[in-house]
């Protein structure tokens, strides 16, 4: 349906769509099922991380978008933790117990952190190939810098510090992700980072309906965070 009403459909995988639920009749895990997914996209025309970033001519000249998928190495973590292990024993503590910890397999990797190295590795690569004097704008699941995260009530764990510099690196235009399901515009470095979450149907009284909250990338308003 996105295709027909869209030029151009980009998809990036989130966590959701790689879990490995009981009772699912595709069994598949991680790696192999993000290819699953990679496939289905790429049979409607849609693009995604593993194909050739495509350039949007906007009135200020060329931009490269470029769609991103690395999962997360749990190094965000909570003042006076040093791993992973501090970090999600902080979390139990608050309550939290993320889904992905039981859903979310990294086979063919030993963890979830080594599936992201490899990613980090891949997209660092491709990213570097982009011209130098080109802008981009970066398109991932999950935020990019810890800014976004202030936000949350029990922001004990997850993502990757190792992507913090990318928005400036890759002279992003615009950084777009989701993943928190707060919508909203900072300015992080110079760079605009838009969260542009639909959300589920029952969070659509706070957040307001997809249809209603179409997101410029470009021109857009920003709260302004950092230097």
């Amino acid at each position: 349906m996105l295709r027909e009403r869209f030029e151009v459909v980009i998809w990036v995988s989130g966590n959701h769509e790689l879990w490995t639920l009981p009772g699912d009749p595709a069994t598949s895990r991680c790696a192999a099922r993000y290819l699953q997914f990679v496939e289905a996209l790429r049979r409607v025309d849609a693009l995604t991380p593993e194909d050739p970033y495509p350039t949007w001519e906007s009135a200020d000249g060329p931009v490269v978008v470029a769609p991103l998928f690395f999962l997360y190495d749990y190094t965000f973590r909570p003042p006076g933790t040093a791993s992973k292990q501090e970090a999600l024993a902080v979390a139990e503590a608050a309550g939290v117990l993320c889904a992905d910890e039981i859903l979310l397999h990294p086979d063919p990797y030993p963890s979830r952190e080594d599936w992201c190295a490899a990613r980090l590795d891949y997209t660092r690569a491709r990213l570097d190939q982009i011209p130098a004097d080109a802008r981009t704008v970066l398109v991932n699941h999950w935020p990019l810098v810890r800014e976004p995260t202030s936000v949350l009530a029990y922001p004990e764990f997850a993502l990757c510090e190792q992507t913090r510099d990318w928005p400036t690196r890759y002279r992003a235009a615009a950084v777009v992700y989701g993943h928190l399901h707060m919508p909203r515009t900072i300015e992080v470095d110079g760079v605009p980072h838009h969260e542009v979450s639909v959300g589920y149907p029952h969070e659509w009284g706070r957040l307001g309906a997809p249809a209603r909250r179409l997101v410029p990338i470009l021109g857009a308003r920003t709260e302004r965070i950092g230097s």
